[in-house]
């Protein structure tokens, strides 16, 4: 399953993410990506309030099905986080992990690693630095 996640102290808003994203997806603001976060498939309000079924999950990503997407906007409406918009052709655009890749173009060409797609990467390094934390503070203590 696909996941995308961010850890923003590492971001240094760049935007190179935002100039990559073939969906025109993703908005950095303050040095927090902010992007499309898939929902779960029971808890997408974009994917349930679709009257057209557009809106489908797969292997993790809720993705709208272009073709089928009649313009409503419901979708963009419903989404809390404001992660969808409408192109020029009236068409609904989100992220969509660029499913058809195997490494999203924004995580791909995060300069800093604030992208990925292992949540596992982003809690190895903030453990890293509590661990660090805690050395220094095991110093102080010492002393």
């Amino acid at each position: 399953m696909k996941e995308l996640i961010s850890n923003p102290e590492l971001c240094d808003e760049c935007s190179r993410c935002e100039r990559e994203c073939p969906q025109n997806a993703i908005r950095v603001i303050n040095g927090v990506p902010v992007y499309c976060l898939h929902c779960a498939k029971d808890r997408a309000p974009c994917l349930t309030v679709c009257p057209e079924d557009a809106i489908i999950e797969i292997d993790g990503a809720i993705v709208i099905m272009e073709d089928d997407c009649i313009g409503c906007g419901l979708c963009r409406d419903s989404c809390p986080i404001g992660a969808i918009h409408m192109d020029e052709a009236g068409i609904a655009k989100k992220c969509n992990l660029c499913i058809d890749q195997d490494v999203p173009r924004c995580v791909a060409t995060c300069p800093t690693e604030a992208l990925k797609m292992d949540s596992e990467n982003i809690l190895e390094h903030k453990r890293d630095k509590i661990a660090e934390e805690l050395r220094r503070v095991k110093m102080i203590m010492k002393d």
